[in-house]
């Protein structure tokens, strides 16, 4: 067991290295290669996350929570966000909100999302 614990490590120790791009790439590598949704995943973690004390918030996660009336501007203002996004993708994750857009990042980089999103007439949430 000890030596699976060491490779967890390692593996957790070489994503926290990454940025949200190569996070994002990753999560979309996973969800092909094995057939499985880091959304769901996230999902059914929240409500343990729900009982934990507040604190100071670091991180943050941005939800599109409805394309508006303008969904091809979203859809653009989304592979800006995450190029990593091919348009079938960007257009799905659009037409199937709400959904994660940026997870765990910097503030500044969740509110540039967020600009992004509203400019474009979408609405989002920040988490």
């Amino acid at each position: 067991m000890a030596e699976l614990s060491e490779k967890i490590q390692k593996i957790a120790t070489e994503i926290e290295g990454m940025t949200v791009l190569e996070m994002a790439e990753l999560a979309k590598y996973l969800e092909d290669k094995f057939g499985v949704s880091a959304v769901a995943a996230v999902q059914a973690a929240a409500p343990a996350a729900a009982g934990a004390p507040a604190e100071e918030k670091t991180s943050f996660t941005v939800v599109l929570t409805d394309a508006g009336a303008t969904k091809l501007a979203v859809i653009k203002a989304v592979r800006e966000i995450n190029p990593t996004l091919g348009l079938m993708d960007a257009k799905k994750l659009v037409e199937s909100a709400p959904q994660e857009l940026v997870k765990d990042a910097k503030k500044d980089v969740a509110e540039e999302a967020k600009k992004k999103i509203e400019a474009a007439g979408g609405k989002v949430e920040m988490k």
